[in-house]
């Protein structure tokens, strides 16, 4: 996966993070500190807000449903106290409506759990980007030159015959003003692809700005793409330029394109006809010059076919096809990925580790790796921050990974499905359960909701089930 585009202009954030699960507290706080932002927690309303005054921070990472206060009332007297912070409200899946109302209150953003890693990073990122358009940067933020033209990214690791086919088609289509469409599997690099497009165009010294059309409430994605002005709806406290004018002169990623509200690709074709905004609320559109890269992990023409997706839009977005390989499909660069992901951790951890073992090679290389590069990065972090260095054996290895392996080998037969049940006998029905869900989350990568349309459950659903777990 490696670090989101907004990466390469804010080397260092300070973020404040409110969150009152130790383990989600955990997990956000390691991806953050991975991807080189400073971090402070809180667990409470009181004990946020009183490193809210200390530290100042650039963007708060706020959960709605705090244990001594309502999230909605802290991020009032925040934005009170310095109402140019950025401010993401965190929220389960349930309480879409209060996270609406946040929105018009003031906050940049809100996250609805599940949520995976890269529209984490990419919200954060965009939130400390735009403070930084409003105050001016802080001494601590230094600007990273972009790359060179003659590179299609150095986050493209591999030189697999599929990988070498798709840096060459990178090269050819960058300077052009032809629409991109990515398609892949969740995983395998599709945002990284479209910034490769944009550092080797003619437009890399302009802005790379990522939506995530399928994250977004259908009742703000107006607002998110177009901008709106300021008193144009209850909450409207501040012209806002929306995606499309703040990727002027540059590139606009639409991700999970096919996730777009009927209403809103209707409005994005006449914006591709006529290259005009009109926000919110204003009373004359607005020229941009836009370049349009766009990515979707599901099969565009299928979405044509049951009424998802615009006939018309699909055709004009469709112009320079571009598919990023599964992991599985990439021969050694699987080896490559991990080997290059391995030095760049261990640096990171100032740990010092000599390489993969031959056996822990012969497995990687033979892993389906569902979730794809970022699976194998995970794994990677896993066993750096784990482990204190050496060859990096089967032992070092997650134990859900050495489990998929063992899967893999075994035979298919009514012997060993006896023997996979006798090891369920004895349990309780909310161990077996437990123990089929982390076994199917583990079976794809970690991904809530690949594994919830597995088990026919909503990920919201399962999402609680994971929380109810980690309480325990």
């Amino acid at each position: 996966m490696g670090r989101h585009p907004a990466s390469r202009d804010i080397a260092r954030s300070n973020i404040l993070l409110i969150e009152d699960l130790p383990s989600l507290q955990l997990v956000y706080k390691s991806v953050l500190m991975a991807a080189g932002h400073g971090v402070r927690v809180a667990s409470t309303a009181t004990e946020g807000m009183a490193l809210f005054l200390e530290s100042s921070p650039d963007v708060v990472l706020l959960d709605l449903v705090l244990p001594d206060r309502d999230g909605l009332d802290v991020m009032h007297d925040m934005l009170a106290l310095h109402p140019d912070t950025a401010v993401i409200v965190i929220t389960a899946n349930g309480s879409v409506n209060k996270a609406v109302e946040a929105m018009r209150a003031g906050a940049h953003e809100f996250l609805v759990k599940p949520f995976d890693e890269q529209r984490f990073l990419g919200a954060v990122e965009n939130a400390a980007s735009d403070r930084i358009a409003r105050r001016g940067p802080s001494p601590q933020i230094a600007k990273i030159a972009p790359p060179t033209q003659a590179s299609t990214s150095g986050a493209f690791i591999g030189s697999s015959e599929a990988m070498t086919r798709i840096h060459s088609k990178i090269r050819s289509v960058a300077r052009s003003m032809a629409t991109v469409f990515i398609t892949g599997e969740s995983g395998t690099g599709k945002e990284l692809c479209a910034l490769a497009v944009h550092d080797n165009s003619n437009r890399a010294a302009g802005p790379f700005i990522a939506l995530n059309c399928g994250a977004i409430p259908q009742d703000l994605l107006e607002s998110e793409v177009f901008g709106h002005m300021k008193g144009s709806f209850t909450g409207a406290i501040s012209d806002k330029p929306g995606a499309a004018a703040a990727a002027d002169g540059g590139t606009l990623f639409l991700d999970e394109i096919c996730e777009m509200a009927p209403a809103l690709q209707t409005k994005l074709l006449r914006f591709l006809q006529t290259s005009t905004v009109q926000p919110v609320g204003a009373t004359r559109p607005r020229k941009v010059n836009v370049r349009i890269v766009c990515a979707t992990n599901v099969d565009p023409l299928d979405a044509v076919r049951r009424g998802q997706f615009r006939e018309d839009l699909y055709y004009r977005l469709y112009v320079v096809p571009i598919h990023m390989p599964p992991l599985r499909e990439r021969g050694e660069d699987v080896i490559e990925i991990a080997e290059t992901a391995l030095a760049r951790f261990a640096e990171e951890e100032g740990r010092n580790f000599d390489g993969l073992a031959h056996d822990v090679r012969a497995m990687f290389r033979r892993h389906p790796w569902p979730g794809n590069v970022r699976q194998l990065l995970n794994v990677i972090r896993n066993v750096v921050v784990l482990n204190d260095g050496g060859i990096v054996t089967k032992a070092m290895l997650p134990g859900d990974l050495a489990q998929g392996e063992t899967a893999l080998l075994l035979p298919n037969s009514a012997a060993s499905l006896e023997t996979s049940l006798d090891a369920l006998v004895g349990k309780t029905m909310a161990e077996i359960e437990q123990i089929v869900i982390e076994a199917t989350l583990a079976c794809h990568g970690g991904s809530v909701p690949k594994a919830a349309r597995v088990l026919d459950i909503s990920p919201s659903t399962l999402y609680r089930k994971i929380e109810g777990w980690a309480k325990i």
